[in-house]
């Protein structure tokens, strides 16, 4: 099969872009061919003034990106176009580039943005699903939730009304891909067609195998911004009072203030680590108690949790949309109620202090892995949807 892979990386490295990677790596080993179209959001620079007009039309529609994949479709001749993120450079221009040239489009859905501008249904550090369903967003722009700018807003709700209205979400894309359940039914719930969205999680290749002893620290890996609950995450560990090493992996916009509260509150026991290559991470998941997921807004499929997962290390995470589901509290991991820093205090000071306990989720973990997230398993599924996009395209 010949396969086009789309995506627009951000400025920032992130689990869409390790995804992207690792599917690659999975179909050109089973032999398939593979070829990318991808942009990136350095190409834009620091924008400002025209800039940032310019960048909200391309958002639209980026002339550019459609006429690039219109010559390479017709060069490569691929059986299915597979795209990640559009935002802002690729454009959803490219799904029409795709079906002037008769290729099917399959499109991984790795956030929530063609349902809410900001991306993650978060504002002021909680849920918010205003401008779940409606066909102009417009809660989102009052309240500037992409990249807190009104006009970057607009930009965004923009793309998604004008969209929805050419209903290019229901006659462009073949196949949608969730990452959960859950995410499925919310995507439902904001207008897509059910019927052409599948499930497929993220996997993890190679297997990295069961990790050995208890463990020296509890450990964060992730982006260090606000949906992700590391405010949270930094009370809890202040009540802890410095009985447990937390080691915090990543990078983001809140990585000055998370540095400066370390110092500010004197947290000796929280090393940051920065960003970190994903051949360090599994290595550091194998050297830690448990994996803790603070997140205060609807994640959709967290890499880490595969990752955990598949070392046998188990997981304290929001009880909150799919890691709810991923992650079965007391069985292989334990749920905190979101933004209750007490809680994941008290959860993570018995988790450390109950190691026998914790290895036993820990193998409950691993046997999930085993039966769910490894790349046979995900290599199959892709090749259903994937077909079932090219049937439909016939």
């Amino acid at each position: 099969m010949n396969i086009l892979v789309v995506h627009n990386f951000y400025q920032q490295p992130g689990g869409e872009d390790r995804v992207l990677r690792a599917e690659t790596d999975l179909l050109r080993d089973a032999g398939h061919s593979v070829v990318q179209y991808v942009r990136h959001n350095r190409e834009m620079g620091n924008l400002h003034g025209a800039g940032i007009l310019r960048a909200g039309v391309d958002a639209i529609w980026a002339k550019r990106s459609f006429g690039e994949l219109s010559i390479l479709l017709r060069a490569e001749k691929p059986d299915v176009a597979h795209f990640h993120n559009t935002l802002p450079l690729v454009s959803p221009a490219a799904y029409y580039a795709c079906a002037e040239a008769g290729v099917p489009v399959v499109q991984t859905l790795h956030n929530y943005r063609l349902l809410c501008p900001g991306a993650y249904f978060l504002r002021d550090g909680r849920v918010c699903e205003e401008c779940l369903g409606r066909s102009l967003p417009w809660p989102g722009v009052v309240h500037g939730c992409y990249r807190e700018s009104r006009a970057a807003t607009a930009a965004v709700a923009t793309m998604i009304a004008v969209h929805r209205g050419m209903n290019t979400w229901r006659e462009k894309i073949g196949v949608y891909i969730a990452l959960s359940e859950f995410a499925r039914r919310k995507f439902i719930e904001g207008g897509l067609p059910g019927e052409r969205i599948m499930v497929k999680p993220n996997f993890v290749d190679p297997d990295p195998g069961l990790k050995c002893g208890a463990g020296e620290y509890a450990l964060y890996v992730g982006r260090l911004s606000a949906e992700k609950g590391l405010r949270v995450l930094l009370e809890a560990w202040s009540r802890l009072g410095g009985r447990i090493p937390l080691r915090i992996a990543g990078d983001g916009p809140l990585k000055e203030e998370i540095a400066e509260e370390i110092k500010t509150k004197r947290l000796s026991s929280v090393e940051l680590m920065g960003q970190l290559p994903p051949s360090e991470i599994v290595p550091l998941m194998q050297g830690a108690r448990f994996l803790v997921l603070p997140s205060v807004c609807y994640e959709n499929f967290p890499l880490a949790v595969a990752e955990a997962f598949a070392c046998g290390l188990p997981v304290i995470a929001s009880r909150l949309g799919s890691m709810a589901e991923i992650i079965a509290d007391g069985e292989t991991g334990m749920h905190v109620t979101p933004g209750d820093s007490a809680e994941l205090a008290a959860k993570a000071d018995w988790a450390w202090w109950n190691p026998g306990r914790l290895q036993e989720l820990g193998k409950a973990g691993r046997q999930e892995y085993v039966s769910k997230y490894r790349p046979e398993q995900n290599y199959k599924r892709l090749m259903k949807i994937f077909e079932r996009a090219m049937e439909g395209n016939r």
